[in-house]
C-alpha cells in the first residue's frame, strides 16, 4: 500500500496538485462528458459535483470538460485578454481530446496541454485550454492546435459560442480564433499566479 494515500476524500480544486509536469502535461478534474445533457459543476464548498443546469439546447460538449486544480482566473489571466477585463472567478477551464469515449465525469486524468480558445463570457476572461489526453493511441502525437483537425477546433468554438442561447437570443459570450501551445502554457501559469494570490487572501482573512 503507498506511504502517500489520502485517508479522507481531496477536494478537487484546493487539494490535487495542478499536474505531474505543469504547466505542460496537467491534472484535469472532469465534469462534463460528451454524453450529459445536464451540466455539472463542483460545488466551491464540498468538492462534489453539483447540477448546474440542463443544456438548453440538443447540443452536447464536444470533448471532456472540466478544470485544471490549483488554477484561477483573476486578474493576471484577465490581463492577457486585455481591455481591463478580469477572470471569471473560477478554476481555469479545459476540454480533453481522446479517442476512446469516456462516459463518466468526476475523474482525474493527465492531459498534454496543445493550446486554447480566448473567450469572454459577460465581460469576463474564461479561457478554454485544450489539450489530449495523455498518451492516448490516437492523439499523443499531437504538440499544437495546428496539428489538431480544423473541424475539432471549430466544433468547440460553436459550442462555446452557442451553448447558453436560444434561437432569437443575443449571445453574451465571444469567443475567438484558437490559440498555439506557446499561448495556452502563459494562460496556464497566470491561472496559476491567481490561484496563490487567492490562497494568500484566504490565510489574511483568517
Amino acid at each position: 500500500m503507498s506511504s502517500t494515500f489520502n485517508r479522507w476524500r481531496p477536494h478537487p480544486w484546493h487539494g490535487i496538485e495542478v499536474g505531474p509536469d505543469a504547466p505542460s502535461v496537467v491534472h484535469a478534474y472532469i465534469e462534463s462528458t460528451p454524453f450529459d445533457h445536464v451540466k455539472y459543476e463542483v460545488d466551491k464548498q464540498t468538492g462534489y459535483l453539483r447540477v448546474d443546469r440542463p443544456h438548453r439546447t440538443s447540443s452536447l460538449p464536444p470533448t471532456l470538460y472540466g478544470f485544471i486544480p490549483r488554477t484561477y482566473c483573476g486578474a493576471c489571466v484577465g490581463a492577457l485578454m486585455g481591455d481591463d477585463l478580469q477572470g471569471d472567478e473560477d478554476p481555469l477551464d479545459i476540454c480533453v481530446i481522446s479517442d476512446r469515449p469516456v462516459d463518466r465525469a468526476e475523474l482525474i486524468l493527465n492531459a498534454r496541454v496543445v493550446g486554447g480558445l480566448p473567450m469572454i463570457d459577460g465581460g469576463e476572461a474564461d479561457d478554454k485550454i485544450l489539450a489530449v489526453l495523455e498518451g492516448d493511441h490516437i492523439w499523443s502525437h499531437v504538440e499544437d492546435i495546428a496539428e489538431l483537425p480544423s473541424s475539432i477546433v471549430e466544433r468547440l468554438r460553436h459550442y462555446f459560442s452557442t451553448y447558453k442561447c436560444l434561437p432569437g437570443e443575443d449571445s453574451k459570450v465571444q469567443v475567438g480564433p484558437g490559440y498555439g501551445r506557446d499561448h495556452a502554457i502563459k494562460v496556464i501559469e497566470q491561472s496559476m499566479a491567481d490561484y496563490v494570490e487567492l490562497s494568500a487572501s484566504f490565510v489574511e482573512e483568517s
